[in-house]
């Protein structure tokens, strides 16, 4: 394999159900004609490596599968450690590439330098529910989709051919792309702001909108993304109205409806507020900025801003993923709407502050304060949805009520039991420390990418080869 082939990664921190993963995106790539390299990134504990490591040994596949873990992981931090000689740097550097979701997508930036790179997370599959009878999109629209019930007929699962959809836009002159993407300034979202990927109220249809703009031909594609169906883009909100809309429904676990795709058609635009690292692909072949390493699950915003300089843009590519939400080792419900309101916060604080941007990383001037009014309008929407949740105990079944009775106590519990002095104090400690690991890291970063390019072109980086025949090999 060259040195500048395309490699297909998948972060994960579920070792146990990431076997699935490889077999349906080898499956994939074998039918439509395609040799990748398949890199796993494990996030796992070392605990949780030892025990489902096993699963992934024997699995019979068409594409040379590797897999990157603790072990390989330690080995890289102890190779930076004694290039750097600087032991203040030790918990940058950790930080950098700590287990988080940022974390490990950083690990997977190091080890696919020089190369083109395709990711989709573990939850992901190589096809996406489309309506049986597509509708013609307007002028204007790039894509349409709508929530189904599951057991609703009209739709079924087509595939693309993925892998052909990010080779011909990544690393491309935009003059060089194929001629049936639209081009144009940025894309709007009816049911959501896509800016800071707030909610803008479960809609049951939603439309992308393509925002007119001059795209530069000679621009460069440097991040792409595929349409998704499934759970689509939808935040811990739209999650918990889908719950309370369908009375039917028991517990918060068994969402029954889908996201559909009724038509699409690929763009490229200046900007990507809309960028969804989950089903993404990377120009890597000259380095690119970190993911933020944050557990906050919004890694990837710093793409969005990065995205903003002049001579590269962003496509959604002619083809579609699906998203089968996996509950396994995921936050409860009520964590993810605080995580996601922390995050949005963030959001509008750094982008209100960029101040440069360039080709490895980028500043702003942010330090991590948080006004009263911050945090009060975060407190007054969250008991306003507490109280709505109350509301409705009463008129639920005795399972159902349950069920809401335990999310409002558990919501309660997410933000300091709604007392607002509390919350402030510890959304002031959560975002200053956050803030700092941000900056020290973004700081750090170009250093590293120069060292491990070097590693890479003389040694190579450590990782374990998966054997069909049931063995481990370390290359």
């Amino acid at each position: 394999m060259k040195t500048d082939d395309p490699i297909f990664v998948i972060p994960t921190h579920r070792l146990r159900d990431v076997g699935e993963t490889i077999l349906a995106y080898d499956e994939h790539f074998r039918r439509n004609g395609h040799r990748v390299e398949i890199m796993v990134f494990d996030d796992s504990s070392s605990a949780n490596q030892q025990k489902y490591f096993h699963s992934l040994l024997g699995i019979d596949t068409y594409n040379e599968v590797t897999y990157v873990g603790p072990k390989e992981k330690e080995e890289f931090i102890g190779f930076l450690f004694s290039r750097l000689r600087d032991r203040k740097v030790a918990p940058i550097i950790r930080n950098l590439f700590r287990p988080s979701y940022g974390g490990n997508r950083n690990y997977s930036l190091i080890y696919t330098l020089g190369h083109l790179v395709i990711s989709s997370d573990d939850d992901m599959r190589p096809f996406a529910w489309m309506e049986d009878s597509p509708e013609s999109l307007q002028n204007e629209e790039v894509c349409r989709g709508k929530l189904m019930h599951c057991e609703e007929k009209g739709y079924t699962g087509k595939s693309f051919d993925i892998f052909r959809a990010f080779v011909d836009v990544l690393g491309k002159k935009v003059r060089d792309t194929p001629l049936n993407h639209d081009r144009g300034e940025w894309l709007v979202d009816s049911a959501m702001d896509l800016q800071t990927n707030r909610s803008l109220g479960l809609e049951r249809e939603n439309s992308l909108r393509l925002n007119a703009g001059k795209v530069d031909d000679q621009s460069i594609v440097k991040i792409a993304q595929t349409y998704r169906s499934g759970t689509n883009d939808m935040d811990a909100l739209d999650f918990l109205s889908i719950f309370i809309q369908d009375e039917s429904q028991k517990t918060l676990d068994d969402i029954n409806q889908r996201y559909v795709l009724v038509n699409f058609r690929p763009t490229i635009t200046n900007l990507n507020w809309r960028m969804d690292c989950g089903v993404a692909g990377y120009d890597n072949q000259f380095g690119l900025p970190p993911f933020f390493p944050t557990r906050l699950r919004f890694e990837d915003y710093i793409y969005r801003l990065w995205i903003q300089q002049p001579g590269i843009v962003s496509a959604h590519v002619d083809a579609a993923q699906n998203h089968c939400k996996n509950n396994y080792m995921r936050n409860p419900l009520p964590a993810e709407i605080f995580n996601e309101e922390v995050a949005n916060l963030l959001k509008q604080k750094i982008k209100n502050s960029l101040s440069k941007i360039d080709e490895l990383s980028i500043s702003f001037d942010y330090e991590g304060e948080v006004s009263q009014e911050d945090s009060e309008q975060i407190l007054d929407r969250i008991t306003n949805l507490h109280r709505s949740i109350i509301d409705k105990i009463p008129k639920a079944n005795p399972e159902r009520g349950e069920t809401l009775k335990q999310f409002a106590s558990n919501l309660e519990r997410s933000f300091y039991g709604f007392e607002p002095d509390f919350f402030q104090q510890n959304l002031i400690r959560i975002i200053d420390d956050v803030i700092s690991q941000f900056k020290g890291s973004l700081e750090m970063w170009p250093t590293i990418i120069e060292i491990a390019y070097l590693k890479k072109k003389r040694d190579g980086l450590s990782k374990t080869r998966i054997d069909r025949r049931g063995l481990a090999n370390l290359i």
